[in-house]
């Protein structure tokens, strides 16, 4: 967990004003909810602005007794889509 906690510190670093909205919320089943999500951010260091109107993603969180036991992060919105099975 650590060298996870230093990893998404360090991605954190490299943005300045980085927040990611969640745009949709699905209930795929008893233990699963797709968070459809679009990311922005702007480069410290070069400046950049994550494409225009930001970048879209999912994430899919497996909940058992009201915990999230794993989180799946997609940057691609349309391969998580495709991954479940499901259309935007």
């Amino acid at each position: 967990m650590a060298s996870f906690s230093a990893c998404w510190r360090g991605f954190l670093a490299a943005w300045s004003d980085y927040c990611v909205v969640a745009n949709e919320y699905r209930v795929l089943d008893g233990e699963r909810v797709l968070v459809l999500l679009t990311r922005r951010g702007r480069g410290k260091a070069s400046g950049v602005e994550a494409e225009q109107g930001g970048t879209k993603g999912a994430n899919v969180f497996d909940v058992c007794d009201g915990k999230v036991n794993r989180l799946l992060l997609y940057w691609d919105r349309d391969r998580a889509l495709a991954d479940l099975g499901l259309e935007e």
